[in-house]
């Protein structure tokens, strides 16, 4: 698996906009994000010179305006974060951080029966 890098929460943010949205101009991006955060544009400049010094998204100057595209795909990034999350603080172990979850009250019951037809699905997949 190649290494991705790190990306702060608020880089995150700005990655949202960029993985929904790509090819996506410095001004759009500015224009999205200050609909739903405080920042100000500069900030956000800022923070896509970071993700591209990091090798998480490239751009290429169309005349005044820079137009970035991400060089890792979220599905792959999520995935690895939530492999991170699961080691961090599971030891890997799915069944503990369920078990947590339901032990603390955080599963409503409409999320208990998501899971258990999602793991039904899975079983049936499994068995064709």
């Amino acid at each position: 698996m190649r290494s991705l890098p790190q990306i702060s929460e608020a880089e995150f943010e700005v990655m949202k906009v960029v993985w929904n949205h790509a090819p996506i101009n410095t001004n759009e991006v500015t224009e999205k994000l200050t609909r739903t955060t405080q920042w100000k544009p500069k900030t956000i400049q800022t923070l896509l010179k970071r993700l591209v010094q990091k090798g998480a998204v490239t751009y290429e100057k169309q005349g005044r305006v820079f137009v970035y595209t991400p060089l890792v795909r979220e599905d792959e990034y999520v995935n690895h974060e939530s492999d991170s999350f699961l080691n961090r603080y599971y030891d890997g172990n799915i069944v503990s951080m369920v078990s947590a979850y339901l032990d603390s009250d955080h599963l409503t019951d409409q999320d208990i029966a998501s899971l258990n037809k999602l793991l039904s699905e899975r079983n049936k997949k499994e068995g064709s």
